[in-house]
């Protein structure tokens, strides 16, 4: 920044401080939103510098008496309380998460310089043997079906193909850039429709659609359960490559859920069987302690 700009800095701040008084005159930043103050008597620079001293261990005091009270109060509270009061935070932030949901608000997307490499995490599900030519996907609960269909990759690749290259979160605090592509789940199911026969291809009120899907790997050893809003957003796909190539097993081949909306945790490798359902779905992590929710 320039001399020149300081100095005009410089002189709006002694505007605001020596052509003000207080109170009265014209309003200052302070007096616009209502700050509560208090004028001191006139007092010197030293004497000014000891009563802030007072006032920041006064504070640290404060301070460090209420995180000790929190962390011993912690400590004395039962397990039922400790896991009432994590459950109740989830499921207020749940419904946060669920009111400010818009199959209108995206994710922001990236151009393919911003990709990252490729990360390996998470492996449950995906340790038993595994026999890729062999591999269906069932789904259950569709519309005019008594049980559950079973389809092939080539099925699911003659669905409208969809790209995009948004960011992976996982909950351990890490994230990567990649670019998926599949089909997306709202096509998959104006395709194959759940029960009820509602098309998903429009957001209109409707009562008899089933609010939830379950998803499981071939072994049923990981399983993940969504709510239906957030795998009818147009960015929930039943991804089949990664950064342009077909999945390898280590993520999830032949078909994974890739969505910017939640966690890595609720985005599962290697589907086996989807389930559209009225009840709510077990959540492998959901039924560690993490929110079945973990949207971001």
């Amino acid at each position: 920044m320039s001399d020149e700009r300081n100095d005009i800095l410089s002189d709006e701040v002694r505007e605001l401080r020596d052509g003000q008084t207080w109170p009265g005159g014209r309003d200052n930043t302070a007096n616009l939103i209502g700050e509560k103050r208090e004028l001191s008597e006139t007092m010197s620079d030293a004497d000014a510098k000891r009563a802030m001293s007072r006032r920041s261990r006064r504070g640290f005091i404060v301070g460090g008496a209420a995180a000790l009270i929190g962390i011993f109060g912690w400590r004395w509270m039962s397990d039922e309380t400790k896991y009432r009061l994590l459950r109740g935070t989830f499921e207020f932030n749940e419904l946060v998460s669920q009111s400010l949901y818009s199959p209108k608000r995206l994710a922001p997307e990236f151009p393919p310089s911003r990709i990252t490499p490729e990360r390996v995490n998470g492996d449950v599900g995906l340790i038993s043997e595994f026999d890729a030519a062999n591999w269906r996907l069932r789904v259950g609960g569709l519309y005019g079906t008594p049980s559950e269909i079973e389809l092939t990759l080539d099925d699911i690749r003659k669905l409208p193909r969809t790209e995009m290259t948004t960011e992976l979160k996982c909950i351990e605090g890490w994230s990567i850039i990649v670019k998926w592509t599949g089909v997306r789940f709202s096509d998959f199911v104006a395709k194959y429709r759940p029960i009820g026969g509602y098309s998903y291809t429009t957001h209109a009120n409707r009562q008899d659609q089933p609010p939830y899907v379950a998803l499981t790997t071939p072994d049923e050893q990981y399983y993940v359960g969504w709510d239906i809003e957030s795998m009818l957003h147009p960015q929930t796909l039943l991804a089949y490559e990664m950064n342009g190539a077909p999945l390898t097993l280590e993520h999830g081949a032949p078909l994974r859920l890739a969505s910017p909306l939640k966690y890595g945790i609720k985005q599962i490798k290697r589907i086996g069987r989807i389930e559209f359902t009225n009840e709510r779905p077990r959540d492998f992590w959901g039924e560690q302690g993490y929110d079945w929710y973990s949207g971001h």
